[in-house]
């Protein structure tokens, strides 16, 4: 990641801390405009997005967030809580197990 992405990175993630929640997303969407394969941002832009309830855009980058990481936990997890808000339970639930393989050791993805 560039330095310019982590500085941004970095002040977004410090609105997100105060609650700041619109600002956290603008700047973590510069993130991802600047560079579309920074996981982090992505998923904390989805995290961000869905805490001021813009739902299918919060899908949208979470789903983002699992393609670039497909055996990360909290990225299914996080997924998997969208669905839910969303009313996708069947979506949710197979979020959710992708997260349980992922909790016990196993993988969603094998290299």
């Amino acid at each position: 990641m560039s330095e310019a992405i982590q500085e941004i990175y970095d002040v977004a993630s410090g609105h997100l801390a105060l609650g700041e929640l619109d600002e956290a997303a603008a700047l973590y969407h510069k993130c991802v405009e600047l560079d579309p394969t920074h996981f982090d941002s992505w998923h904390a832009l989805s995290m961000a997005l869905m805490k001021t309830g813009y739902l299918k855009e919060a899908l949208g980058a979470s789903l983002q967030a699992t393609s670039l990481q497909p055996n990360d936990l909290l990225a299914w997890t996080a997924l998997s809580q969208i669905y839910v808000r969303l009313g996708d339970i069947p979506n949710a639930e197979s979020a959710k197990s992708n997260s349980r393989i992922l909790s016990l050791g196993g993988r969603v993805v094998h290299d």
